[in-house]
C-alpha cells in the first residue's frame, strides 16, 4: 500500500472490502503502474442478437478495453436512457435471459482469463434466479463483479453475502447527490471499484463538466481508497480521456450501443460490419484514453 493509501485509511475512511487477488484489483493496480487511466466498455448481452455480441465482447480486449461491463438485459431498466432500453427490449426479443447472460460470460472467458467482467443489471431478474444460485453460476461463469443499480447498501443483505462467498466484487454507485453523510454507508462493503455517476438522469444524455468531475472525484477520494471509474454522459474518445485522466477509468456506453442500433436493417438484423464498427469505435477510445494522462 502507498504512502498516500495507508494515509487515507488511516484518516478513518470506510474500510474497503477489496478482492485482492482477483482480476478487477490486478487490472487497477497494472492501470495504476502504467500511470494511466482505464477504458471500462458497456454493451448489453444478446444486443442485437447473441452471435453478434459474443463477437463484440470477444473483440473488446484487443480493441483497448480494460474492463468490460456487461448488461444483464431487464424490461425496465430504470436507470438507463433510450439507448441501453431498447439494447435489452433488442436482446430480450433475441430469446436473451440471465442464464444465457452468463454463457455468454463463460464464452468470452474461453478466450480471454484477465479481462474483468462487470455484470451490470437491476436486482428483479437476480431475485427471480436466486441470489445464492446467481452469486454461484455468476462466478463459474468467470464474472468479477456486479453492479445491482437498484439495490441500495441497507437493502443488499441478499446479495452481497453470496457475492462476497463466491469472491464477487460488489460495485457501488455514488451520484452527484451522494452526501458526505451518506457516502460511508455506499462505500463500505464496495468492492472492486467505485462507480461514479457523473449526471442526474439517465445514461445517454447529457454530460458533466470537466471542473464538475474534478471536484467530485476528490470528494469521493476522502471517503475511499477505491478506484473511481466516471460513468454515465461518457459519448466521444475526448470524454473519455478527460475522465480516465481525471479519475482512474471512463466508462462509455450508450454510445457503443447506439453504434448496434445505427447498423440494424429495417428487420433489426446486423447489417455487415456491425461489429467491426463497434470495435473500431472503442479502438477510438482506447487511444484517446491512452494518450490523455
Amino acid at each position: 500500500m502507498s504512502a498516500a493509501r495507508t494515509a487515507a485509511s488511516s484518516a478513518g475512511k470506510p474500510a474497503a472490502v477489496p478482492n485482492a487477488g482477483g482480476r478487477i484489483a490486478r487490472r487497477f493496480a497494472a492501470l495504476k503502474a502504467a500511470k494511466r487511466g482505464g477504458l471500462v466498455t458497456f454493451l448489453t448481452a444478446g444486443d442485437p442478437d447473441p452471435q453478434t455480441s459474443l463477437a463484440i465482447v470477444a473483440g473488446l480486449p484487443k480493441a483497448g478495453a480494460d474492463l468490460i461491463e456487461i448488461g444483464m438485459p431487464f424490461s425496465d431498466p430504470m436507470a438507463d436512457g433510450p439507448a441501453i432500453q431498447a439494447s435489452s427490449l433488442r436482446a430480450l426479443k433475441a430469446g436473451m435471459t440471465l442464464r444465457r447472460t452468463l454463457d455468454l460470460v463463460a464464452a468470452f472467458r474461453k478466450g480471454d482469463g484477465e479481462t474483468p467482467i462487470v455484470l451490470m443489471g437491476y436486482f428483479n431478474p437476480i431475485l427471480a434466479y436466486g441470489p445464492d444460485k446467481f452469486a454461484r453460476d455468476a462466478a463459474a461463469s468467470g464474472a468479477d463483479g456486479i453492479i445491482c443499480v437498484d439495490l441500495p447498501p441497507e437493502e443488499a443483505d441478499e446479495l452481497a453475502p453470496p457475492l462476497a462467498a463466491h469472491g464477487l466484487d460488489l460495485i457501488r454507485l455514488a451520484t452527484p447527490t451522494s452526501s458526505d453523510a451518506r457516502l460511508p454507508a455506499i462505500v463500505g462493503g464496495a468492492s472492486g471499484f467505485l462507480y461514479y455517476v457523473s449526471i442526474l438522469g439517465i445514461t445517454g444524455t447529457k454530460s458533466a463538466s470537466a471542473p464538475a468531475l474534478d471536484e467530485a472525484v476528490a470528494r469521493l477520494r476522502r471517503h475511499t481508497t477505491l478506484p473511481i471509474a466516471i460513468g454515465f454522459g461518457i459519448k466521444t474518445p475526448e470524454q473519455a480521456a478527460e475522465a480516465a485522466a481525471l479519475a482512474d477509468a471512463a466508462v462509455v456506453g450508450s454510445a457503443i450501443v447506439n453504434i448496434i442500433a445505427e447498423n440494424l436493417d429495417a428487420a433489426g438484423k446486423p447489417k455487415p460490419g456491425l461489429a467491426d464498427k463497434a470495435l473500431a469505435f472503442v479502438a477510438a477510445l482506447a487511444k484517446a484514453v491512452r494518450a490523455g494522462r
